[in-house]
């Protein structure tokens, strides 16, 4: 009885939470294609039978009457996520490759104790670190620009990309390192050559978690930039008024996730950890 009940019980669950997580996106997706006159008209979700379908939203995203341009907020987060992501990880998986194979001590501090010195700098709360940002780009006149964003969100990523690969490259066997050095490879030759193209599918995780926090990111942009520099988040932020237009607010959220969802997509044979193929000789 039980083998027959467990199958039921756990595939109704993961209906429940698919559900649950895709209720949000559907709720959006129905009212982008609205107008004011169907949003306060009550619940409606079925198109051409409850309420006629209208782009006026989507329309609103891209500068039309009563809406905003999402455009050029848009560059500004794939700029600054892209250069961010790609600088932390470049960083990131030389810290951590170094902290795989390498031993640091310093009195008591070895380590395990600096892999949680990264982890712990995601542990703070932003409101702690949002003022000595403030100053630190007042001083080199990086207030309300792209290159300031960019180093404010390195700071940020760097402790996932170390993370994350840290625990990868610990799992990639020290065999290749010796046979890459025996063949005269230096360290960092053995890095680039050996290690690296046996790490693609952790690169990608960590690729894909920058990714993620770094285009989401609101508050840093929000504190640390005034009229010249506007992120896609806080474009969408700014539509939430008194009496907000939920259909331009869900066509821009709409907007706003699309690009993670296309990316996860791209890279999703890559989530899972792969084997070393190639990596025995």
């Amino acid at each position: 009885m039980r083998s027959h009940l467990y199958p039921v019980f756990k595939y109704t669950v993961i209906a429940l939470w698919a559900c649950f997580v895709a209720g949000p996106f559907f709720w959006a997706m129905t009212t982008s294609f609205k107008n004011a006159n169907a949003v306060q008209g009550g619940p409606t979700y079925i198109p051409w039978v409850q309420y006629k379908p209208t782009l006026t939203g989507w329309r609103n995203i891209f500068g039309g009457a009563g809406g905003i341009d999402v455009i050029d907020p848009f560059v500004n987060s794939a700029i600054i996520t892209i250069a961010a992501s790609a600088i932390s990880l470049a960083l990131g998986s030389l810290a951590a490759y170094a902290l795989s194979r390498y031993r640091f001590r310093l009195g008591f501090i070895k380590n395990s104790d600096i892999v949680f010195f990264f982890v712990s700098q995601r542990i703070m709360p932003p409101v702690v670190l949002v003022i000595p940002f403030f100053y630190l780009l007042q001083w080199g006149g990086l207030l309300d620009s792209i290159p300031g964003l960019v180093i404010v969100t390195v700071a940020l990523l760097l402790p996932i990309a170390v993370w994350v690969m840290v625990d990868f490259f610990n799992g990639i066997p020290r065999e290749i390192d010796e046979m890459a050095m025996l063949d005269g490879c230096p360290p960092f030759q053995t890095f680039v050559r050996a290690i690296l193209p046996n790490s693609l599918p952790g690169l990608t995780v960590a690729a894909m978690f920058c990714a993620v926090f770094g285009w989401n990111d609101f508050f840093f942009a929000f504190r640390l930039t005034f009229t010249e520099v506007q992120t896609l988040p806080q474009a969408v932020v700014a539509l939430n008024s008194s009496i907000p237009p939920w259909w331009t607010l869900s066509a821009a959220a709409l907007f706003g996730v699309a690009p993670l969802i296309l990316l996860a997509l791209w890279v999703e044979r890559y989530l899972s950890k792969g084997n070393l193929s190639g990596a025995v000789r």
